[in-house]
């Protein structure tokens, strides 16, 4: 399989880089093993030890957030997270700063690691585009399915509020599971990735809402698409979706901006969405004008912002 310079380069090594510390030690961080679980603060830790998790879950654990105010008499939304190509679970979580937000919006927050590929990089298999270098058979949407089925066999799930969110070969990878998994997956949110570059192998059952985030000056995954193998530019993916969720028209600016990234002056980043999409089901871009692949994320607004989206959008 080509090298996927474009997509896959050693720079998203760094892409979630920890508070302090060097790239070189996001990199050892990065490849420290498959089974690797994280103590990152008060209430997360491996989900595993809680016992009956499946022999994936066994081989593989996961960091679980469970929100202060949890009642395990009403279901609870959960979201997964997925990092970045050769970053791992907890730097991801360093730069996104999700669980900050899990005690007040009460949510269910979960995170594991891709597995080490042979340049020592962890990696998700997840689409055509994106990052399986070595061809290798490991199967990331199973891993995803079982990290929801281990938390909704120990916390009450909501089953209309099941979200997944990545960065880069993360965001390739929830594309991934909109596809595979859209009778579970309410909504996605994907930080520079994109779909399958081949639209026919993606085949959602039930309509998934998207959510793209992406840098217009982003140099490692191209807005235009590119790659090698190819990737699609964000125009082709978000039409894909539109496509696939049966949006009858165009993608054009709601008048509203943010400002998520704080290393740009201003309001800098433009949501559009298409229009005729059916009720429940959207399908937005919102672009960093000027954003790189890893913009300057302002804290807490990337994740109040990403939340409010994911919230808003239950399965139907």
């Amino acid at each position: 399989m080509p090298v996927l310079a474009s997509a896959c380069s050693s720079s998203d090594t760094s892409s979630a880089a920890p508070p302090s510390g060097s790239g070189s030690d996001a990199a050892s961080e990065a490849s420290s093993g498959d089974g690797a679980s994280v103590d990152t603060g008060p209430g997360l830790g491996d989900a595993a030890a809680h016992g009956d998790a499946s022999a994936i879950i066994a081989a593989r654990p996961y960091t679980l957030k469970v929100p202060s105010g949890y009642d395990a008499a009403k279901p609870t939304p959960l979201l997964v997270m997925f990092h970045g190509y050769g970053a791992s679970g907890a730097i991801e979580e360093s730069y996104f700063r999700i669980a900050d937000v899990v005690d007040a919006h009460g949510f269910l927050y979960a995170y594991g690691n891709g597995t080490v590929d042979s340049k020592g990089k962890r990696f998700w298999n997840a689409t055509d585009g994106c990052c399986n270098l070595d061809g290798k058979s490991v199967d990331d949407v199973a891993y995803a399915g079982a990290i929801m089925d281990d938390v909704a066999s120990k916390y009450n799930v909501d089953p209309k509020r099941i979200f997944v969110i990545g960065h880069s070969n993360g965001g390739f990878m929830v594309h991934r599971l909109a596809c595979d998994l859209s009778t579970r997956i309410a909504a996605i949110v994907s930080l520079a990735g994109a779909v399958w570059n081949d639209p026919a192998r993606c085949n959602p059952t039930s309509p998934v809402s998207i959510l793209d985030v992406h840098g217009d000056a982003d140099s490692t995954i191209l807005i235009g698409g590119g790659g090698t193998p190819p990737y699609p530019s964000e125009a082709a993916t978000m039409a894909t979706w539109a496509q696939k969720n049966g949006c009858s028209g165009a993608l054009t600016a709601n008048g509203k901006t943010l400002d998520l990234d704080t290393g740009i002056a201003g309001a800098e980043t433009v949501e559009r969405a298409y229009a005729g999409c059916p009720s429940g089901t959207d399908v937005e871009l919102w672009t960093l004008q000027g954003g790189a692949h890893v913009p300057s994320l302002a804290v807490p607004t990337w994740a109040e912002e990403v939340w409010g989206f994911l919230n808003a959008h239950p399965k139907k």
